[in-house]
């Protein structure tokens, strides 16, 4: 098999580059796809000429990954599934047994079935490539939608609120004091206020969240204040023994900038009329 593709390496490479795997991806000429078949090709003679074809954790094996992995990724990329993935990878299969039989004159079957084992291997590859993909692109997704829930608003000078909506868990409180952490560095923010309002349940487990998030923003040379301490959130607090130290509270956000704003020392006249 090593022999085959040694030998007729640029005759498989030519061919390859006219099938979908390559053709997709190398869209800009054909030397491009006929070049990236090429030196797939020549890794996956190293891989068959050690002998181990059909185990993808094979040191050769690890050579073959970033071959593939930027083909994989442009194919995920404009949209391909991961069936219409390993459908093309397979394709490849059907010229190099060609090749090999004419090589053969048909006669070696250990050869052929080399080629179906080193191509079923490369499919399973594949597949953990894209799959791999595919969990990085949710990871990123993820922590962009968690970004994007946890906005960082600039109330006055110097004060800032992040208003806290849903659920809160480990990820979206780290993203959070990370956010609200570059949000004091960049407003040269005294107070900020960490809104609740929409948060449906406070446990012990959010409210060590929020303590921790308080302790960071004091570390940082700012007041922390937690607003929007409902009565049944406050009945919670004290039915479960949480100490939340001497953090400042308020019910309201309103309430919450008006203490940052007397500590600001500046005056608030409400209108009448």
């Amino acid at each position: 098999m090593a022999q085959v593709l040694e030998t007729r390496g640029e005759q498989v490479a030519q061919q390859w580059a006219d099938l979908p795997l390559f053709r997709n991806v190398y869209t800009t000429g054909r030397d491009a796809a006929v070049a990236a078949a090429h030196r797939l090709v020549r890794v996956l003679a190293e891989v068959a000429g050690h002998g181990r074809l059909d185990d993808t954790s094979a040191p050769d094996f690890e050579r073959v990954r970033p071959h593939l992995a930027q083909t994989v990724t442009a194919r995920n990329q404009s949209g391909a599934t991961l069936q219409q993935i390993t459908a093309e990878v397979t394709e490849l299969k059907h010229p190099l047994l060609e090749i090999v039989a004419r090589e053969s004159g048909g006669a070696d079957g250990a050869v052929a079935l080399a080629a179906v084992e080193l191509m079923g291997t490369l499919r399973v590859v594949v597949m953990e490539i894209a799959l791999s993909e595919g969990a990085e692109l949710i990871d990123r997704q993820r922590q962009q939608l968690l970004e994007l829930s946890t906005p960082v608003i600039k109330l006055w000078d110097r004060v800032v609120a992040v208003p806290l909506i849903g659920t809160l868990d480990s990820a979206r409180t780290q993203v959070v004091m990370e956010t609200l952490l570059q949000a004091i560095v960049d407003q040269n923010a005294d107070v900020a206020i960490l809104d609740i309002t929409g948060v449906p349940m406070v446990d012990t487990v959010v409210a060590q969240y929020l303590l921790k998030t308080a302790m960071a923003v004091r570390l940082m040379g700012a007041e922390c204040v937690i607003s929007g301490i409902r009565p049944q959130i406050a009945q919670t607090i004290v039915q479960l023994g949480i100490d939340l130290g001497d953090i400042t509270t308020r019910a309201t956000l309103a309430d919450a900038l008006g203490w940052a704003l007397e500590k600001a020392g500046v005056s608030v006249v409400v209108g009448q009329g």
